[in-house]
């Protein structure tokens, strides 16, 4: 029998996952015996097609990831690189050992920063590089398959987001840095993610368990090296999960408590890989990633034609969709110098300030509510008096739409549960509908430390128990009213936590598509309340 064998590195993405792995070890300077008689035009058309490549790929990205490679587009079109390696290219050398010493010297820049966020954009430097060595190499654009586990010395943005991790997968890392581009957009999208492993050896069809949350990597495990709640089988890379079927998200514990799972969704495109008959709905929509453009903020029938897909897509389950959580380390244009920090204006604050953002928000979910079962939640609430002034406004563009004789309907109004003040009294909370505990965010207040901070990152695995005791705190204090409550955080999506939060008395569990199966499996096996049960 093969033995496992395990890896230490640095976690940069929370979850776990098991799935075959996939090795690219990718010699990007090796043009010997390609790169014969190519000049300056050559290099001209090539950054002039990746230009286009890298931009038809921003377009389709949201806002917040257009952004990193807005950056590229922005570097290629600099008239700078291609006269230095036009002057390269006119004392003799080919056009792509021309390319590529000009843009190594920019790489080595980077890498021998002292400055570990800017040392970790060397790998976008990187990205574009190869962009343009490829077209002129005539390379086939990379890809892997899906589910799989992406083992290498890195992996850039481009390629990143050209996947498709709706069906899970994880990323392993030789080198890589929790505070670059791709850290960033694993953890956006629950992709579990390990870097600085050092160089990995790997036998035939080789299958790896990825732990982001402790940064171990376990090579071929054996079921003592499974966590008893975790799903280990690999995922296909075509059909269903074999443990996912129709149960409308509604599982049992081994001890017969009804626990609800839902799922949590950034991109449109992610319904189109989930059959909403094995979830509750969705528990979680971050309606901010939606937005592709600055103006998308102010075009309320292009809202309402998101929401109302959705709605579509759910077939009568709840939809919950969360008010734009702008702010902390969520940029946009239109609100720039106003998102710098995790303590300043954010979430509900912030649309708050800014109400004309709120109402036109506000009247495209009227307008999408008649179509479904819709729940709407603030982010980042605190206080109640921003609960009450927000269903002020919700309620006035009601009477307006009313006035105009436009279909639409108020529906239930929530909360995140994010912040320390508000998990402490949430008794107070009386125009609250229903709540959701957003663990990310709960974590990082809690432990006084930026979860966007590498430097820091390891406070928030040792304050998990604090977590811990104020959910059960703030479950406890509001179990006399029946209002429901669950989870949407980080937290939801891994197994390991399920035990504990299960004895806080969460019963609504939204995790990330590529978790729904393993966490289903695992509340499964699991009793509502292990303490209880074992007196």
């Amino acid at each position: 029998m093969t033995e496992s064998h395990r890896i230490s590195g640095l976690g940069a993405s929370a979850g776990i996952v098991i799935g075959p792995a996939v090795l690219v070890l990718r010699k990007e300077n090796d043009v010997a015996g390609q790169a014969d008689g190519l000049g300056v035009e050559a290099l001209a058309r090539a950054i002039s097609a990746a230009i286009s490549t890298i931009q038809s790929l921003a377009d389709a990205a949201p806002s917040k990831d257009a952004a990193i490679l807005d950056f590229q587009i922005e570097m290629l079109r600099d008239p700078t690189l291609f006269d230095m390696a036009a002057e390269r290219i006119r004392k003799g050398v080919d056009a792509a050992i021309a390319w590529i010493g000009t843009m190594d010297s920019f790489i080595a820049d980077f890498q021998g920063s002292d400055d570990e966020l800017l040392g970790a954009r060397a790998v976008d430097v990187i990205d574009m590089k190869n962009h343009v060595l490829d077209i002129m190499m005539g390379r086939p654009t990379r890809t892997f398959p899906v589910g799989s586990i992406y083992v290498s010395r890195d992996i850039e943005p481009s390629l990143f987001l050209a996947h498709d991790w709706s069906k899970g997968g994880g990323i392993v890392l030789f080198n890589g840095s929790t505070a670059s581009h791709v850290a960033a957009l694993a953890r956006a999208r629950n992709v579990p993610m390990v870097t600085g492993t050092g160089p990995i050896e790997l036998g035939a069809e080789p299958i790896l368990l990825v732990d982001g949350g402790t940064g171990s990597v376990i090579i071929d495990p054996q079921s003592a090296d499974i966590p008893a709640n975790v799903s280990h089988l690999p995922r296909a890379e075509h059909g269903a999960d074999p443990g996912q079927y129709p149960d409308n998200g509604r599982v049992e514990t081994a001890d017969g408590i009804s626990v609800e799972v839902s799922v949590n969704i950034s991109a449109l495109s992610e319904l189109d890989h989930i059959d909403p008959a094995t979830t509750a709905g969705v528990g979680l929509l971050r309606t901010e990633f939606l937005l592709s453009s600055p103006s998308d903020i102010f075009n309320e029938d292009e809202q309402f034609a998101a929401y109302r897909r959705i709605m579509e897509w759910a077939d009568g389950r709840a939809v919950t969709i969360r008010l734009f959580d702008l702010g902390g380390d969520k940029a946009f244009p239109t609100i720039a110098g106003e998102h710098g920090s995790f303590l300043g204006l954010r979430g509900i604050r912030l649309l708050l300030s800014k109400p004309e953002i709120l109402r036109v928000q506000a009247r495209a979910l009227l307008r999408a509510a008649p179509f479904g079962q819709l729940r709407v939640m603030l982010p980042m609430v605190t206080i109640p008096a921003e609960v009450e002034e927000t269903a002020t406004i919700i309620q006035e563009e009601a009477d307006l739409l009313s006035a105009a004789g436009k279909h639409h309907r108020v529906p239930p109004l929530g909360m995140m549960v994010e912040v320390p003040a508000a998990a402490l009294m949430l008794e107070t909370f009386r125009q609250v509908e229903f709540f959701s505990f957003g663990t990310n965010d709960l974590g990082q207040y809690l432990a006084a430390a930026a979860r966007d901070n590498p430097a820091v990152a390891g406070l928030h695995a040792a304050a998990t128990p604090a977590i811990f005791r104020l959910i059960a705190a703030s479950v406890a204090s509001i179990v006399s009213t029946g209002l429901p409550v669950g989870i949407c955080g980080d937290m939801a999506s891994d197994p390991q936590c399920l035990p504990t939060l299960l004895d806080c008395g969460l019963r609504h569990f939204s995790v990330t598509p590529s978790g729904l199966m393993a966490v289903k499996s695992a509340i499964r096996a699991l009793t509502a309340n292990p303490r209880r049960t074992a007196n």
